[in-house]
């Protein structure tokens, strides 16, 4: 069985999402997003650096969110999540599958740091300001590319398991503007799925 090293208020959250969604079975190792559990021994043994998520299937361990989506939907079941890659719908899944980590979470982990992790005295208003900026305008081609689209490629997918949960935390970090009216209702759908509910609830 898939086992799944998992921290709440992470990417960890996409992997939940994906397996609920996928209707795989899964084990869930929970941990607290915090030094002493995921920077010990034994969790850098499975990821260097002490972060999550990390996906144990029997011998093998991975880690990077996308890596894994990729994984799961390569090796276990695609459910229609990944188009095949002669479809015209395969080059925008690459792209919106990648733009997330490449625009919009660079930001959003500046935002984080800068407003939650580091402590009062070492945060910098100026850094806060520019990864605002940053991220709002990254998420103004995603707006656009949802103008008559329930979802980045029409139908659900594996792009949205990754960009979809960026987008959900981008709007609780106050990033995504009333005036992207297409990128707040697609958050608004992507919160309605039981699958994600779940995930979030984890």
């Amino acid at each position: 069985m898939l086992q799944l090293h998992f921290a709440p208020n992470s990417r960890a959250g996409r992997i939940v999402w994906l397996l609920e969604e996928l209707e795989l079975p899964y084990e869930l190792n929970r941990m607290d997003f915090h030094p002493k559990d995921l920077k010990s021994d034994e969790h850098r043994a499975r990821h260097p650096l002490g972060r999550v998520p990390v996906l144990e299937d029997g011998d093998i361990s991975i880690y990077e969110s996308g890596a894994i989506v990729d994984y799961v939907l390569e090796r276990h079941k695609n459910g229609g999540l990944k188009p095949a890659t002669e479809a015209p719908e395969f080059p925008p899944y690459l792209q919106w599958f990648h733009y997330c980590e490449g625009m919009v979470m660079p930001p959003v982990n500046t935002i984080v740091v800068q407003t939650i992790l580091l402590p009062e005295d070492k945060r910098d208003e100026t850094v806060l300001a520019q990864a605002q900026r940053l991220l709002t305008r990254a998420l103004v081609p995603v707006d656009e590319v949802l103008a008559g689209n329930d979802y980045l490629i029409g139908n659900f997918s594996g792009a949205d398991i990754m960009l979809g949960h960026a987008s959900y935390m981008s709007n609780l970090l106050g990033s995504v503007t009333e005036e992207m009216a297409n990128l707040k209702g697609y958050i608004s759908r992507v919160e309605q799925r039981p699958a994600f509910q779940k995930a979030m609830s984890s």
